[in-house]
């Protein structure tokens, strides 16, 4: 028997569903914002995403699905949204028009690392980028956005919010970090050596707890936000607190790489072993001109939908559509063939065989269907069918004319 690859699932039944139930969820979300669905290729050069997500990180380092194709192109699986929707915006010219772009996405997304609970080879997103806005109300509203949708979910988080600043900002703490690591740079590990050369903003997300302990004595952006920066970052936290949005100032919330800028945020969710972020986001203003595109704002946020799913489970579902059924199988023809008319309106399972009326009950019950129709012997010389709702339990013959009358009151 071949099987599935490890760290890469099938999504059938209840899976499935709740995979659709979130999607909806959140698509239905992000469209009231004003956004569009954006579909990029799961192939992408690998460029792309060393450019992008930093040659530094472990991502690129260690985890991308990376290969050489028969064109002799490097290619790999897309390890995350952003960049191929970024790459799409420049190839399209839309950096050029000067006009603001709303997208969102969702799909797979690939990481060659150790599966475990909330973590697969294999994983799907959800998120939004919205592009040529620099008003900090736009951050707010991908936070307001993201916030309605785990609350549509009904999945409890804490908002932790920091700002990264801007340039210059960013160029004076760097010079202030770079000085305090220096003079703990024989105490502090050697994947933080490295990054304090490539990236030293990245050592605040070591996981190592000897370096963390040093790192709270270590220099915060916050502390360092010139006017503008610390404007901004007070207009976010009055326009989340007018929303009744709570959240928590996390100074040591971070995106390593230059072109993110001001606002960075998570959602954190204690209902998945030890607090875990489900979704995040921030500012990234010079990320188009990184990949070759016109200096252009961009904003967004991205959702680990597997995370979602770990926290929910499963989900109550609605009764919906029809079952229709004969009793008899010279019958079984004619609900068919009724049974395709009815499908141009209304979603209907069609049973092929005749069976007892306590199996066809039991199978459309199992199906969760909410109405069911059956004809037997009497119904088809009255030219009648019996009809149930099932989520009632109201149950009825009526004319086969009055059918479609019947199932739009329903």
């Amino acid at each position: 028997m071949i099987n599935a690859l490890r760290g890469m699932k099938d999504m059938m039944l209840k899976k499935a569903k709740l995979y659709e139930h979130i999607v909806k969820i959140c698509e239905q979300t992000a469209k009231n914002y004003g956004y569009t669905l954006v579909k990029t290729p799961h192939l992408e050069q690998t460029s792309l995403f060393k450019r992008s997500v930093g040659e530094s990180s472990d991502i690129v380092g260690k985890e991308m699905y990376q290969f050489t194709d028969k064109g002799d192109n490097d290619v790999c699986l897309r390890p995350e949204g952003t960049a191929g929707v970024v790459r799409a915006f420049i190839e399209s010219k839309q950096d050029k028009t000067n006009g603001v772009y709303r997208y969102f996405y969702h799909g797979s997304m690939f990481r060659y690392e150790r599966p475990q609970k909330g973590r697969l080879r294999e994983f799907h997103q959800f998120g939004v980028e919205c592009f040529g806005e620099a008003d900090v109300k736009e951050d707010a509203s991908v936070i307001l956005m993201l916030n309605e949708i785990l609350t549509k979910l009904n999945i409890k988080t804490t908002l932790k919010i920091n700002s990264l600043g801007d340039a210059s900002s960013m160029a004076t703490y760097k010079e202030k970090l770079v000085k305090f690591l220096d003079e703990h740079d024989n105490e502090i590990c050697a994947d933080c050596q490295r990054r304090k050369a490539l990236n030293p903003i990245r050592v605040l997300d070591c996981k190592n707890e000897s370096c963390q302990e040093i790192y709270k004595n270590a220099p915060l952006m916050i502390d360092n936000l010139n006017d503008e920066a610390k404007a901004d970052f007070e207009k976010l936290k009055e326009i989340l607190t007018n929303n009744q949005i709570s959240f928590e100032i996390d100074p040591k919330l971070v995106r390593g790489l230059d072109y993110y800028c001001k606002t960075a945020f998570e959602f954190i969710s204690n209902e998945i072993g030890s607090q875990s972020a489900v979704a995040g986001g921030g500012r990234y203003d010079r990320l188009v001109e990184y990949l070759g595109g016109k200096a252009n704002y961009g904003v967004g946020f991205a959702m680990g939908i597997e995370r979602i799913m770990e926290i929910l489970n499963e989900i109550d579902e609605k009764r919906d559509g029809i079952y229709i059924c004969a009793l008899d199988e010279k019958y079984t023809d004619y609900i068919f063939n009724l049974g395709i008319k009815l499908r141009k309106d209304f979603k209907v399972d069609i049973s092929y065989k005749a069976k007892k009326l306590q199996k066809h009950l039991s199978d459309a019950d199992n199906n969760n269907s909410k109405i069911f129709l059956c004809v037997g012997e009497n119904e088809k010389n009255n030219n009648e069918i019996w009809f149930k709702n099932l989520q009632t339990k109201n149950e009825k013959t009526i004319k086969i004319d009055d059918i479609y009358k019947e199932l739009e009151n329903e």
